[in-house]
């Protein structure tokens, strides 16, 4: 796994987990805002409450006791692909492997609101879980529209795979929002509250926002300029062979990749090329894995004849007809990414060599540490290359998110940050 962050932990698939069709625990991205809770089951219950004809409290038991239901379903960070934009945006530098691909077992949500009455005049669901925020930081908590918490297939999931769902995914329970991007997925689920209005706390109003339309590179907007993540885009990722690798002349090489899509349907097709996206052929794809929020791998046949650089391109399309753009559209959160996949290898040549990495850089100034350090590590600061503007933004975004930044230190945090970790740093 790629470690992103240790405190929180947050941890990227290796580019080799697209090759399985359900990802085991050990490849199984993960993401948190705080550190992870432990569930004390003797305690634990589901709380439903809000606009109910009656409030419930249920126990795990009870909630196995309901009929069960069963999908397979992928869960994706809405940041995932972060660390391709350019400019670069800030926030954890996710490639690729911010993503899974689960068989998922539990009740349906739809079934819990029916047995606790919800009211018609229902128009959210707010969830929230055992996780408990650090130092000011406000409750992570999300909700989600009365009519994709109704959707038959919306799950509150005690099964990850055939086995309870681990800690790291939400033990005990977890919301499953199929289609929807992971930051609605609510784990190590203890409440849902059925609102007659759209919440406006924080994690709603300030964070998991987007713009609803492209916006200039670079541009500034505030969250009242943007809207909560929802769907996930129709996307795919070519994971063999490697960027970079070298292929010899004559050969046949097999390019494998996996796709998937959001609300607007499952994947229908995938078509790959391997001269820089000036000819498309259809690749195959998998038969027994046409599903409706399930990923789906590909492969296509290509004997290269003549030694050269070729870069292999894929796009994927879903059934409503969306197709993955050429050029990405930047959004200042960097949510969203799903430009056609590429990558170049070396026919007859030698395989490219990886960067080597960076120094480590200074320590911060005066009590940089106990303002910026006491909730992540150094690790999510080295991953950004901000420019001053973006810096700026950002501690007033940690500001509000409760890091306690002296308004003495504020400048020679900034010139700190910019000097260590601007472009090209």
């Amino acid at each position: 796994m790629k470690v992103l962050s240790t405190r929180p932990e947050d941890l990227e698939m290796p580019l080799s987990g697209f090759s399985d069709y359900l990802t085991p625990v050990e490849h199984f991205f993960v993401r948190t805002h705080v550190y992870e809770p432990k569930v004390d089951m003797a305690s634990w219950s589901l709380k439903v409450e809000g606009a109910v004809a009656t409030p419930l409290t249920l126990s795990l038991d009870d909630l196995r006791k309901m009929p069960a239901h069963e999908l397979i379903a992928v869960t994706e960070c809405a940041g995932n692909g972060r660390g391709l934009y350019d400019p670069q945006v800030p926030g954890l530098q996710w490639t690729t492997g911010s993503i899974a691909n689960a068989r998922w077992r539990g009740v349906r949500l739809a079934d819990v609101l029916r047995k606790a009455g919800v009211k018609s005049s229902g128009v959210e669901t707010l969830f929230d879980g055992a996780d408990v925020p650090l130092g000011t930081m406000q409750d992570f908590r999300r909700s989600i529209t009365i009519k994709k918490a109704l959707d038959e297939n919306t799950l509150l999931a005690y099964e990850m795979n055939g086995a309870p769902i681990p800690q790291k995914h939400g033990f005990p329970l977890r919301v499953v929002v199929p289609g929807w991007a992971s930051d609605s997925w609510v784990k190590w689920l203890t409440s849902i509250n059925v609102l007659e209005k759209e919440w406006d706390g924080f994690w709603m109003k300030n964070a998991y926002r987007q713009p609803t339309h492209p916006v200039a590179p670079g541009t500034a907007l505030t969250p009242d300029q943007m809207v909560p993540v929802t769907s996930l885009r129709v996307k795919s990722v070519i994971w063999s062979p490697v960027a970079g690798a070298s292929v010899a002349p004559g050969s046949r090489l097999t390019i494998r990749g996996t796709a998937w899509a959001g609300d607007q349907g499952p994947v229908t097709g995938v078509q790959v090329s391997v001269d820089n996206g000036r000819t498309w052929r259809g690749a195959d794809l998998a038969r027994d894995q046409y599903t409706q929020f399930g990923w789906r791998q590909f492969q296509y046949e290509w004997v290269p004849r003549d030694a050269g650089y070729y870069t292999i391109m894929a796009r994927a399309n879903d059934a409503n007809g969306n197709t993955q753009p050429f050029e990405p559209e930047w959004n200042p959160s960097g949510y969203g990414w799903n430009v056609a996949s590429s990558v170049a290898v070396n026919v007859g040549g030698e395989p490219s060599r990886p960067a080597q990495s960076a120094s480590a850089p200074p320590a911060g100034p005066g009590d940089f540490r106990s303002a910026c350090l006491s909730c992540h590590e150094v690790n999510v600061i080295t991953q950004q290359h901000l420019t001053r503007a973006q810096w700026d933004r950002e501690i007033t975004k940690m500001t509000n998110w409760g890091a306690q930044v002296k308004p003495e230190d504020r400048d020679r945090f900034l010139d700190y940050l910019f000097s260590n970790f601007g472009p090209g740093k």
